[in-house]
């Protein structure tokens, strides 16, 4: 290996969920362009949800990884087993005071141990270039502290926004002020920044003037087609019946509340689907919404899985007619692209997508096997589910073409990013920093 990076990722395997998988999988393909990629990460923690299937990917692939102690809230709950998903508006609450309490997260009590690893790795070898990646946006800290301090470049690396997330609660403009400060000192200490989509980009270029349009590249989420090898085809659990799968974690004014009622009423109209539809459900699903399936007496229709490792996921993928993600309505919410809408598209399967106008609803759009209907519009979700099963019955569901699937290969968007941190090479001595064009 010619080059090396540090990757700075609190969300690392064992952890679970799709945050994980960006980092997971730029650092099995990163050798294949020639960087060797050493991850700066936590000791296990407690966690909504842990996946060993993904920690064997790092073994299996010889990633180097360098975990270290973190004061922060998960550490006082067991981190043999998965955390329970909270009553929503529980959540919130929680959510609210924490974002109150700690800038720029209740991670930044990892920020010390983290920068006293990252000096002893840095004794024993050397780095060519820094890549952290948020959230939590105190691994940006973490960068820019070693960067200054070793004198090598960094590349920021943005799965969501900072100060412009719309999951994000400032208690005073005060509040919004610190982070806005601590974001623009983050950004003037890097070399570049990568976001995951057009929408982040463009928020950063109209709040931070001193950026240029090309300090900023993008590289979306994706899938990686390895996890889509299935050996044993007699073993993917299949169905006689038309299956809507629904991969990952509902919070917020993510719901599944509509999709329900709209089956509901489907069936209800449609005696007949009861034993000709199912609809899957993984990932953490709370008690709340189990009560909902069963008021609308779709508790022989609908299966919930609860939390699945990443493999298991892709074979409901594979298996399912039709998958579907909702996003809320909210503001902001147009700058979501939810990582499992890639895996999604990775299936090759057609995407319902219960999505306002943005960045999620023109991909599916653009998938070419996709509709989108309002996230509340029940009887649109319902003339949807009709139409699909229509379709499933003719044997005419559409597939997305494997040329556009093709542009979410995450070995392929690891080239991109090789080529992002072989930049970086160019400026040894003098490194540029983003806005010096301007």
């Amino acid at each position: 290996m010619g080059n090396k990076v540090l990757v700075i990722a609190y969300y690392f395997p064992p952890m679970g969920l799709s945050g994980v998988q960006r980092t997971l999988k730029f650092v099995k393909y990163l050798p294949d362009y020639g960087w060797e990629p050493t991850v700066l990460t936590i000791t296990p923690t407690a966690y909504f949800a842990l996946d060993y299937s993904m920690l064997r990917e790092v073994t299996e692939n010889n990633i180097k990884t360098v975990r270290t102690n973190s004061l922060d809230p998960t550490r006082l709950f067991d981190s043999g087993k998965p955390l329970k998903m909270p009553h929503e508006k529980l959540r919130n609450f929680l959510s609210g005071i924490s974002q109150a309490i700690f800038v720029p997260d209740n991670k930044i009590g990892w920020r010390h141990e983290a920068i006293k690893a990252g000096r002893k790795l840095f004794q024993g070898e050397q780095f060519d270039v820094i890549f952290s990646t948020v959230p939590p946006y105190t691994c940006h800290l973490i960068g820019i502290a070693l960067s200054k301090e070793f004198g090598v470049p960094l590349v920021l690396d943005y799965r969501d926004a900072w100060v412009d997330n719309p999951l994000h609660f400032y208690l005073t403009p005060f509040h919004k002020m610190l982070h806005q400060n601590l974001e623009k000192k983050v950004l003037r200490a890097s070399n570049r920044i990568i976001t995951i989509n057009r929408r982040i980009k463009e928020l950063m270029l109209s709040r931070y003037r001193f950026l240029g349009y090309n300090d900023i590249a993008i590289i979306p989420q994706g899938y990686d087609p390895e996890d889509f090898h299935v050996e044993n085809t007699l073993k993917l659990p299949f169905s006689d019946r038309m299956r809507f799968t629904y991969a990952g974690t509902f919070y917020r004014n993510r719901t599944p509340k509509y999709f329900l009622r709209a089956l509901s009423e489907l069936i209800k109209g449609q005696p007949k689907l009861k034993n000709r539809i199912e609809a899957v459900f993984i990932g953490t699903f709370r008690k709340e919404n189990l009560a909902l399936i069963d008021s609308l007496g779709l508790h022989d229709v609908v299966k919930v899985f609860g939390y699945l490792d990443h493999k298991s996921t892709v074979r409901y993928l594979i298996t399912s007619d039709v998958l579907w993600l909702t996003v809320g309505s909210g503001k902001g919410e147009d700058m979501i692209s939810t990582g499992k809408l890639f895996e999604y598209i990775g299936s090759r399967k057609p995407i319902m997508g219960l999505v306002p106008d943005g960045i999620a609803k023109n991909t599916i759009l653009e998938s070419g096997a996709g509709r989108v209907v309002n996230p509340d519009d029940v009887s649109g979700i319902k003339k949807a589910l009709a139409e699909y099963y229509e379709l499933w019955e003719k044997n005419q569901l559409p597939e997305i073409p494997i040329s556009f699937a093709q542009n979410y290969d995450r070995s392929k968007l690891t080239g991109e990013l090789a080529r992002e941190l072989a930049f970086q090479l160019d400026y040894k001595g003098s490194y540029a920093k983003v806005g010096d064009e301007n």
